[in-house]
């Protein structure tokens, strides 16, 4: 039974991912509230999923990568239902749920028993410190999504083909505007994911911060970001620029936060 409750949002968040590419490729506008519906019952599951092994663990079932990819799955799907309810932009879930499910599925991939915390990173730190790095990933992954569909839209513009896809997507100001607002929530929450990590290993090894691989490419990943506020606040990177520096940007968080954990040893590697 309980490995079937599992199996439930990745069964719900795969039907959804068909019928929103049916609605990224065909007509009929209903599917988008098709597919909506689909993907908030899968939701629900999900999210009894995580309440249901913090209990079991007794702390937020972060600390495999398992569980990091689904909390990241989760956390896609409930950006994009607060989006879809601010916006109405429905064709955002054809580029959301098919990402959400492939998290999903790669978390199925890896082992998911639940693991008692080490005595030493049994603390409320740990949940701060992942919760706010994972939701910095998910916002970072809407610019991305937003960087990917404002180039899209300006290349159906630029060769005035103003076809089905062209009418359901954005305009390039709204598309604009989501890739910062995203970069906006991101940093915030990567910087004090970055702080309470510190705080978290002083009082655990004594020493704020070790320069061990996660941190280095973490480090690199957040003057990247700094780099993209500054330069929108100051010499004005919007548009087409800032959609590539969020698809650039987007590949070096998948690279430090998940690629270094499978590849590097270190004190930041999953267990």
């Amino acid at each position: 039974m309980e490995i079937l409750l599992y199996k439930l949002p990745l069964l719900f968040y795969f039907a959804g991912t068909v019928v929103y590419l049916l609605f990224f490729s065909i007509k009929k506008d209903s599917l988008s509230n098709i597919a909506l519906g689909v993907t908030g019952i899968g939701f629900l599951f999900h999210t009894f999923i995580l309440i249901l092994r913090t209990v079991e663990s007794g702390h937020l079932p972060l600390s495999n990568l398992s569980g990091a990819l689904s909390f990241f799955s989760w956390g896609m799907i409930l950006t994009y239902l607060v989006l879809e309810y601010w916006y109405r932009i429905h064709i955002l879930g054809s580029f959301i749920l098919p990402l959400a499910f492939l998290s999903l599925l790669s978390a199925a991939a890896f082992p998911n028993e639940i693991r008692s915390l080490q005595p030493d990173l049994n603390s409320s730190w740990f949940g701060i410190h992942t919760t706010l790095t994972v939701l910095g990933a998910v916002a970072f992954t809407i610019a991305f999504v937003a960087g990917m569909m404002y180039l899209i839209q300006e290349k159906l513009l630029k060769s005035k083909r103003f076809n089905r896809l062209y009418y359901k997507l954005p305009s390039l100001d709204l598309l604009d505007h989501l890739n910062q607002w995203s970069i906006s929530v991101g940093f915030p929450l990567l910087t004090l994911g970055i702080l309470a990590g510190a705080l978290w290993a002083g009082d655990v090894w004594g020493a704020y911060w070790v320069w061990d691989p996660q941190r280095i490419f973490t480090s690199v990943t957040w003057l990247f970001y700094l780099g993209m506020i500054h330069g929108r606040l100051t010499v004005g990177w919007r548009g087409r620029k800032a959609a590539y520096l969020a698809i650039i940007g987007f590949m070096g968080v998948v690279f430090t936060f998940f690629i270094v954990n499978l590849l590097v040893e270190g004190p930041h590697r999953f267990i």
